[in-house]
């Protein structure tokens, strides 16, 4: 890395193909695999019937019942990401099937062993992360046809039918939006490398705009996701085993640690596109907040986070709008600031509707058949964040960045 470091201040171009992102779809992985290979057809089995098996408390016994399989006849980069995708499903299936109260606390050698192996392969941790649920697991119906949402499906889902469903590839649309932005982000790299300002101008206006279409897109979530399935049904097939106090001590993941081991939920905080233009617009957050969107860097595929943090160790565009008193630079850099905490602010709305508000509604109602909203989780995000003043606090840190304009 330090190595790539190094070129990156001497090379005259940056490129999304150094770090294995898609001109096309940004950090979606392109084309995911649906099939693996006829060895791992037992956990192909459990996992196309995962729903079904977590909602009839049946899951734990087909796992239990699973050969042990090696991760050796995984052959390709995007097999890998496949299994990484169907074993961290059924590993969340597993640990949460009879709700917060009755967590699995040890993740049985059939089941662990193999993940504990394709995750070291990937450089991912062994549990659910947004590289898995979102960025691999999303097909299209007709691949002549655009990407919108009637041309989407999911590979593989958990309990929350339609509203899963809708939260997933409503996700996969907003990282689509996101692809515009990251494309303009390295032209605005390369166009500081080269002392360009015209073009540096016109990339931060093409990041505004990309920015602006992530918030468009996110309010689909509105329209596809129902606030009480997702609190009450899914959150809970999201949540880690670090800091949540349904499983205190983290997991066993047997036969790969005789000690348990503590790893984060879900969270929105592991797509790389927002901590990408964090570090291009040079966005710094306070310590709490940095410190655990630094941690989530340990939850994307490692190119991704390898991009960040060229973008962290390139020439400030910060410091460059700052030094070229060119006030057409400077609005344009304002505006891209301004439409992230705008997003930012428009994610807080969200979450306060799919998670504060539903909490309060939930409380003394159940339904029966699933495990239930987690108490321990009611006002924290699946990552294991306190959820609006994390959010808050770095919408309002995004805000700080707004330049003075001169004159």
């Amino acid at each position: 890395m330090e190595l790539q470091r190094q070129n990156l201040k001497t090379t005259s171009s940056f490129s999304l193909g150094q770090f294995h992102i898609s001109e096309d779809c940004g950090f979606l992985l392109p084309k995911p695999l649906k099939e693996l290979p006829d060895h791992y057809r037992p956990w192909m089995k459990i996992a196309s019937k995962l729903s079904d098996l977590i909602e009839s408390h049946q899951l734990r016994a087909h796992v239990n019942e699973m050969p042990l399989l090696n991760c050796q006849f995984l052959k390709s980069y995007r097999e890998q990401r496949l299994a990484h995708l169907v074993l961290s499903l059924i590993t969340m299936g597993y640990v949460w099937q009879e709700g917060e109260a009755q967590p699995a606390e040890v993740l049985p050698r059939n089941l662990a062993l193999p993940f504990v192996e394709v995750s070291r392969d990937l450089g991912l941790p062994p549990i659910l992360v947004h590289a898995d649920l979102v960025l691999t697991n999303w097909t299209t119906r007709n691949s002549e046809r655009p990407l919108d949402i009637r041309n989407l499906d999911t590979i593989f889902s958990l309990p929350g039918g339609e509203s899963l469903r809708g939260f997933i590839l409503v996700t996969v649309l907003v990282e689509k939006a996101a692809v515009p932005g990251i494309k303009a982000l390295v032209e605005a790299m390369n166009a500081m490398l080269q002392s360009s300002q015209d073009s540096l101008l016109q990339a931060l206006q093409r990041l505004t705009l990309s920015i602006q279409d992530i918030t468009r897109t996110l309010g689909q979530m509105h329209d596809y996701v129902d606030p009480d399935i997702f609190y009450a049904v899914i959150r809970i097939f999201l949540s880690g085993w670090k800091d949540n106090p349904a499983l205190p001590v983290g997991l066993i993941y047997e036969g790969a640690s005789t000690k348990p081991l503590k790893y984060s939920g879900g969270s929105a905080a592991q797509s790389t596109v927002l901590h990408a233009f964090d570090e291009f617009l040079g966005i710094r957050h306070s310590k709490e907040s940095g410190d655990f969107l630094l941690n989530m860097r340990d939850y994307m595929p490692p190119s991704h986070k390898a991009f960040i943090e060229a973008i962290q160790s390139a020439p400030s565009l910060r410091d460059h709008v700052l030094s070229s008193e060119n006030g057409p630079l400077l609005t344009a850099y304002n505006q891209c600031v301004q439409a992230l905490a705008d997003l930012r602010s428009y994610h807080i709305t969200m979450v306060t509707k799919y998670i504060i508000t539903s909490a309060a509604k939930a409380k003394g109602r159940k339904l029966s058949h699933l495990p239930g909203p987690p108490q321990a989780l009611e006002d924290r995000g699946t990552g294991g964040t306190t959820v609006l003043s994390f959010l808050k606090s770095v919408r309002n840190k995004t805000l700080e960045g707004i330049l003075p304009q001169s004159g």
